[in-house]
């Protein structure tokens, strides 16, 4: 795995958003699964459509170079679309993984942030780890690590961040990007394997 993170902190910025922003549209589903089970018990809450649109000027940023976009603006809209900080269950804490992966990139988009592309690979990452967590239900540590190594949902994490690399390693034109963003959507299901309608 260590070689993999010198990887990607090797990239250039460029590349290291685009490997950020196809992790983004992979979790994408995370969040608005949240939000759509918050909408049926709760009027008003969060804004499914808001991360989107963020992460849409994002793509066009990274297919555009001299795209004027004010990534400060849309990093404060994204804090305002982050679940309520009460809120401990696990699917506001996914919805908060998605959240925090996008701002990250955001920072990226307005400055440096060495660490950002690691802190996004790991959250994704992260986020399967506490899901075979919960639905695995094993109490011995040791057990638990094997069985999160070994897991479908794991092996796909790992396979699909491996996929990403190495096509933001290549050639990043146009179509080049819209089959990137076409991978991370991943035929609208999640890290997890949650899938919903946008």
């Amino acid at each position: 795995m260590s070689g993999f993170f010198q990887r990607l902190q090797g990239l250039e910025p460029r590349r290291q958003q685009a490997f950020m922003a196809a992790l983004c549209e992979r979790l994408l589903p995370n969040y608005l699964f949240y939000y759509q089970a918050l909408y049926a018990q709760t009027a008003g809450q969060g804004n499914p459509a808001g991360l989107r649109a963020i992460l849409d000027l994002v793509w066009e940023r990274l297919v555009i170079a001299g795209a004027r976009i004010d990534f400060e603006r849309q990093a404060e809209k994204l804090a305002e679309l982050a679940p309520p900080e009460g809120d401990d269950s696990f699917g506001a804490r996914r919805a908060t993984e998605a959240v925090a992966a996008l701002s990250a990139l955001l920072d990226t988009l307005q400055g440096e942030a060495p660490e950002a592309v690691l802190e996004v690979s790991r959250a994704s990452r992260g986020g399967v780890r506490a899901f075979i967590e919960l639905t695995e239900g094993e109490e011995d540590a040791e057990r638990l690590a094997v069985l999160v190594r070994e897991h479908p949902l794991m092996a796909d994490e790992n396979d699909f961040q491996d996929a990403v690399l190495e096509a933001v390693e290549g050639e990043l034109d146009r179509e080049a990007l819209k089959a990137l963003r076409r991978l991370g959507r991943n035929d609208g299901v999640s890290n997890l394997g949650l899938s919903v309608e946008e």
